[in-house]
């Protein structure tokens, strides 16, 4: 077992890592209250049924899985359910299952009563390397992606490595696609675990290692108004596929696989071809590409007629550019052409 502390003054809490730790969640968590446990279909039901069992007065709602059901039919059904159980401020949510399901409840979390404890248990890859920390919430509208949420950090995660035994192959590398994002901006020791293929042979050092990387750019920037944007390295135009193809079809870390591509180095984008097709990860795209063009409009990183986007010379290094909105939407186009092209 290992535990990292997120240090964020009054919201810190921890990070606690270790096989088999879901059958003892009480031991870290405060369950001698209220529960709302939060799961989706996709989730093997002993996850949430385990967890379950070790709360004083739970209620479980599982809801649909998959990214389109992150929506406000979803978020009003949860309010509903908090509201006619007489949830009160010293009750709690408490998520299992991947980003979809963390994203959910901890908005829920967040918006009840101005706010309530939110614990995160993860039980996806892509969750436990990324969303399950750094208090972003959201749900998806208007057919784009997390247009409306809140940072509400968690109380608590518990990251159980043990779960991933029943996770599909895709899913391991949808969750995969996140930890070459951090190794690529980050650590470039992680990506060469990738690069000789021992990395999906050792989740748990890539699961800690991410972990570390996502702790320390939080703690700098909990808000994103700076250093977090790294975080977002390949997401511009992940963001834009999964709303130009209606929230399905691709899986999120398939999409940030794609958008890693173009914003990599001549030099490095044989390499990093390589990492994503030997994990399972797609490595071109052929989308509607005035369609990919508009939703770039809409995503968070753009500022009047401006775009912040990160891009990676080499492993370990990274840059944050400032572009204009329009040569952006005009590079992402011709990557739609093209199917891969430098921008």
């Amino acid at each position: 077992m290992k535990t990292l502390r997120m240090e964020l003054g009054e919201r810190s809490y921890d990070i606690t890592v270790g096989r088999g730790l879901l059958a003892s969640a009480d031991r870290f968590f405060r369950l001698d209250r209220k529960v709302l446990v939060v799961t989706d279909d996709g989730v093997p039901p002993i996850y949430a049924e385990t967890l379950a069992a070790r709360c004083a007065s739970p209620v479980t709602v599982t809801l649909p899985q998959g990214e389109a059901n992150k929506n406000f039919d979803s978020y009003r059904r949860l309010l509903s359910v908090l509201a006619e159980n007489a949830f009160t401020r010293s009750d709690c949510v408490a998520a299992v299952g991947g980003g979809v399901a963390g994203d959910l409840a901890g908005f829920a979390a967040a918006t009840y009563l101005r706010g309530i404890d939110f614990y995160n248990l993860p039980t996806t890859l892509l969750a436990q390397v990324d969303s399950s920390i750094g208090g972003k919430t959201a749900i998806d509208f208007a057919g784009y992606k997390n247009l409306v949420g809140a940072f509400w950090q968690p109380k608590g995660v518990l990251i159980d490595p043990d779960v991933l035994s029943t996770l599909p192959r895709r899913q391991l590398a949808n969750g995969a696609a996140e930890a070459i994002k951090m190794a690529l901006t980050s650590d470039a020791a992680l990506f060469s675990l990738f690069e000789t293929g021992e990395a999906l042979r050792d989740l748990d050092t890539v699961i800690l290692r991410s972990l570390a990387i996502k702790k320390s750019v939080v703690e700098q920037d909990e808000t994103e108004a700076g250093l977090r944007r790294i975080l977002n390295f390949g997401h511009t135009l992940a963001h834009a596929i999964e709303s130009a193809e209606g929230l399905s079809g691709y899986l999120h870390g398939e999409c940030v696989a794609l958008g890693m591509i173009p914003m990599v180095s001549d030099a490095l984008r044989p390499r990093l071809l390589r990492v994503l097709s030997s994990v399972g990860l797609p490595v071109s795209f052929a989308g509607d590409p005035k369609k990919l063009a508009e939703a770039v409009r809409h995503d968070k990183k753009t500022s009047g007629d401006k775009i912040s986007v990160v891009f990676v010379p080499e492993p370990g290094r990274f840059e944050i550019r400032t572009l204009p909105l329009t040569e952006y939407q005009n590079d992402v186009i011709r990557f739609a052409e093209n199917g891969r092209k430098p921008l």
